[in-house]
């Protein structure tokens, strides 16, 4: 089945869970939390488990990490 078969070209809704994730509602893909660009199930590679949410690539999630606290701020 391609990405165009079957679930159609809507948006998963997606469980992340540790080093895997379940879809709930199929779909072809699901929204980075912090870019708002859509990321294709296939292609799915970052998420954080703990806000349940999506990232396109590494900076997406660093930056989401940022934003929530969760890194340790450096002073110079």
């Amino acid at each position: 089945m391609n990405r165009f078969e079957g679930s159609g070209n809507r948006e998963a809704k997606i469980r992340y869970l540790d080093a895997d994730f379940q879809i709930l509602s199929p779909g072809s893909y699901v929204v980075c939390a912090v870019t708002g660009k859509p990321i294709l199930i296939d292609e799915l590679r970052y998420w954080s488990v703990a806000r349940q949410e999506p990232y396109v690539d590494a900076a997406a999630s660093f930056e989401a990490e940022k934003r929530a606290g969760a890194l340790p701020v450096q002073n110079r």
